[in-house]
């Protein structure tokens, strides 16, 4: 469909929050101020006037340039082919390097100051806000260059994002994928958001044959996939080793203050558990009735009659009623998000794939969606709610400097929604086959965020681990990793065809260094409190709407504290996946009923 022809009220308003001729005013004015702020390099430490004054202005230029970055890239997902936005893009990108590279002296000159001067600076009234930005500052002193190094490797910024964005046009404005027959018998080309539809038809001939055609269509550019990804490892490689770092993983790790226990727990803690997930697979071959239980069955509706449609219409109101535990003020904001151009709905040629909730401080959170009318893109929806509400409550809450949160709690709220909804769902269904089929969509949360997050999260532990050798990462290299953890997760009894090696080039979140892991520790955090909510506590959503309003303003693993989780202890990932023995059971039950 041609975005034109899609009604207004299923678009984002953008335009509400920028437009092209403020784009090229406010280029143009923070473009001009980069030598005032590059003028204040060597004088902080001249006294409290001095370093507010700069703090002022550093916080004018990045705010401004978010703003830029946000617009142009939206505007650029709205049609991918779109050359002018393109451009826009990568104008924003390279400003927002060139800002990087000017400031680049302010960490280095703050860890140079004596603790006195720093102390004495922040007993100024006007300074009191930054004490914990400071605090930050000088926690990653040991990794912090000289200002010349810091330079180097601002200027780098540019230049480092080379794979990914080589990764999204390739994928999204090149790649075509070949025409498939449909349960009809007409030609439809295959593409990346109406793929996963294609692996829950209920003909497996028609599973299989996009299965194939999809993959062999990443596996016509295999080699090109596997030099971009490799170029993403080499690229965090690089940049922990400069700073020194043991490793990529510690240097990712560490700018959420997490250990790697955190990360090793996790894959320990799936793997003692991973019995669990064959015993899935050994249901779900059962209840398909299917001698050898292919990758191409995996997204399968259970029940063939549960053939459950939901439109957008529909979405809205399961979605306000689903969410009730907490509260009349979170509703009231998704009420604003369906009703004030929070959310693009529709697909539409050459509109990014997927789903994502982006915004900037001044913004509205917006959601770009490509709803179908299922019940995956009902989930998707009520998720990517989630990440927009957190995002307002902590625009809302916090000051510019505090009102990002770090993406280790990111997932929480998306997912908390998500548990939310199944359970009103589940109690809310009178019907046999429509409860089997929720239950099976259940046990495939846990499959896909909580056992698959975790196998991609091993998979880039070893290919970060591989390339830190010395090793190579060629296509063969990567397939193999990727397949022989297939056959770990899934187990004896499933049938991994070759195929499935190629999945890792589907997978965008590859090109941010390890952030997958965060969204099965979020889902595990996000199963103990949706718990803790659902049982009636008043104080646990107190508790839970604080932790939402916190942005920023504390380490994430002291937040998810204050919430009522303690993200250190294994137990907290055993409690969620031990959920899934009883989802299974309650599986069985409806089948022998």
């Amino acid at each position: 469909m041609d975005r034109k022809d899609i009604d207004k009220k299923y678009k984002w308003d953008i335009e509400s929050f920028y437009e092209d001729e403020r784009f090229e005013a406010d280029f143009g004015r923070i473009e001009g101020k980069l030598a005032e702020i590059e003028g204040y390099k060597g004088r902080l430490s001249d006294g409290e006037d001095v370093f507010c004054e700069f703090m002022a202005l550093y916080e004018e230029l990045m705010r401004g340039v978010e703003s830029l970055y946000v617009y142009s890239h939206m505007k650029k997902d709205e049609d991918s082919r779109d050359s002018k936005y393109q451009a826009l893009a990568g104008r924003s990108e390279m400003l927002s390097t060139r800002i990087s590279t000017v400031t680049s002296f302010m960490v280095p000159e703050i860890i140079q100051m004596k603790d006195s001067l720093l102390r004495r600076y922040l007993k100024d009234e006007r300074l009191k806000l930054y004490e914990r930005h400071i605090d930050e500052i000088i926690r990653k002193k040991p990794y912090t260059l000289s200002q010349n190094e810091e330079r180097i490797l601002a200027l780098a910024g540019d230049i480092s994002n080379t794979a990914e964005n080589a990764y999204e046009m390739l994928s999204y404005a090149d790649l075509k994928f070949p025409m498939i027959k449909d349960e009809k018998g007409e030609q439809v080309r295959l593409t990346h958001a109406n793929f996963m539809s294609f692996m829950k038809n209920k003909d497996r001939s028609i599973r299989k044959d996009a299965f194939e055609k999809v993959y062999s269509t990443y596996s016509d550019y295999k080699n090109t996939y596997a030099a971009m990804l490799a170029g993403s490892v080499k690229r965090e490689i690089f940049h922990s080793k400069s700073r020194g770092y043991s490793s990529a993983i510690e240097a990712s790790l560490f700018q959420d203050n997490i250990s790697l226990k955190v990360y090793d727990n996790l894959i320990d803690a799936v793997s003692s558990k991973i019995g669990y997930m064959h015993g899935y697979m050994d249901v779900k071959k059962r209840l398909l009735g299917v001698e050898e239980l292919h990758m191409y069955d995996l997204y399968t509706p259970l029940v063939e009659e549960a053939d459950i449609k939901i439109t957008y219409e529909q979405a809205k109101d399961i979605i306000i009623s689903a969410l009730q535990p907490l509260g009349d003020e979170y509703l009231d904001m998704i009420r604003k998000a369906f009703d004030e151009g929070w959310i693009d709905v529709y697909e539409n040629e050459g509109k990014k794939g997927g789903a994502y909730s982006w915004g900037s401080f001044d913004s509205k959170p917006f959601i770009l969606m490509n709803y179908k009318d299922d019940i995956n893109s009902l989930f998707t929806l009520v998720h990517e709610l989630g990440h927009s509400v957190h995002s307002h409550y902590s625009r809302k809450s916090q000051p510019y400097i505090y009102s990002h949160y770090k993406i280790f709690v990111a997932e929480v709220a998306s997912t908390l929604n998500e548990l939310l909804l199944m359970d009103y769902m589940l109690k809310n269904s009178k019907d046999k086959n429509e409860r089997m089929y929720l239950l099976n969509y259940h046990l495939e949360q846990f499959r896909t965020t909580l056992f698959r997050q975790t196998m991609f999260a091993e998979f880039e532990k070893i290919i970060h681990a591989r390339a830190e050798e010395g090793k190579s990462l060629t296509n063969d290299d990567l397939c193999g990793v990727y397949y022989e953890l297939n056959r770990k997760y899934y187990g004896e009894g499933m049938s991994i065809d070759k195929e499935i090696a190629m999945e890792w080039a589907r997978v965008p979140h590859f090109y941010s260094n390890f952030y997958v892991y965060k969204y099965a520790t979020g889902f595990s955090a996000a199963a103990a409190l949706s718990s803790l909510i659902l049982d009636g506590g008043s104080q646990s959503k107190e508790n839970y709407i604080e932790f939402l309003k916190s942005g920023g303003s504390q380490y994430p693993l002291d937040q998810l504290r204050s919430a009522g989780v303690d993200m250190e202890q294994k137990e907290s990932i055993v409690r969620a996946l031990d959920r899934l023995e009883s989802i299974l059971d309650m599986l069985e039950q409806e089948v022998s009923n």
